[in-house]
């Protein structure tokens, strides 16, 4: 593609991200998407953003594939393939502006229920670690596989969920590594089918994909640091900016 330098350091700083938020910090990939969303046509970053975020799932799953809680995948299945279609549908029928707006609100409203409910749960009970329902799967998972489709934005979404179950760090990064795995396969041949994969698409992400390598190695060594709240709070910080960039 023909971009001017800085638009090549946008690039170059979002594939970093990219690898950092795949082994360090899930949600944190939304500013890396906001950089994309800068700099190429929004349906083209789309399918530029989720090849990279590919290479970085490889390293996610070599560093935490054993940390998975399958039960909450597959309770979170049926659910977000509604959502992968129903926002497959959305983005075939309406404008960028619109969706990444409505998206930005709800995800603002997320954290809102979200905190309320981690407030009210550690008033009633300190020892207990609550695991999410039918209820809340279904509502978090159909947001997840709407965002994700849409503007590859699933991550605050699924972060927000397993907040909101108070998952452990190690488990929260182990599930969402096979989580966001199998859902980028299956997104590929959605964009694939409407035309988003082409070659200076294919070229651009090969020339970012060694910098994807980098961020998910320097994301391995942060997250041997950080301890719970720290992680919790650092998530909901992206997220909040990504809600507010979704929204302006």
């Amino acid at each position: 593609m023909a971009l001017d330098a800085w638009a090549w350091a946008a690039l170059g700083l979002a594939a970093v991200v990219i690898g950092i938020s795949k082994t360090a910090l899930p949600g944190g990939s939304i500013l890396a998407i906001a950089l994309f969303a800068a700099v190429l046509p929004a349906r083209t970053s789309t399918a530029a953003t989720l090849l990279l975020l590919m290479v970085g799932d490889v390293f996610a799953l070599l560093a935490y594939r054993r940390h998975a809680h399958w039960p909450t995948l597959l309770r979170l299945a049926p659910a977000v393939i509604a959502g992968l279609l129903l926002g497959f549908a959305f983005l075939a029928l309406t404008g960028d502006d619109v969706v990444r707006r409505a998206i930005g609100v709800i995800l603002l409203l997320m954290i809102a229920v979200t905190l309320w409910r981690r407030r009210r749960q550690s008033r009633v009970e300190t020892t207990v670690t609550p695991r999410g329902g039918l209820v809340l799967a279904g509502a978090y998972g159909t947001l997840g596989g709407f965002t994700t489709m849409v503007a590859n934005a699933g991550g605050p979404v699924m972060s927000m969920y397993f907040l909101a179950t108070r998952t452990p760090v190690q488990v929260f990064l182990g599930t969402s590594a096979w989580f966001f795995a199998i859902i980028n396969v299956i997104k590929v041949p959605f964009l694939a089918g409407i035309g988003l994969f082409t070659a200076p698409v294919l070229l651009t992400d090969a020339l970012l994909a060694p910098l994807v390598v980098l961020g998910a190695l320097l994301g391995l060594r942060v997250a041997r640091r950080l301890d719970q709240r720290v992680f919790d709070r650092i998530v909901i910080a992206l997220t909040i900016l990504g809600a507010l960039y979704l929204l302006f």
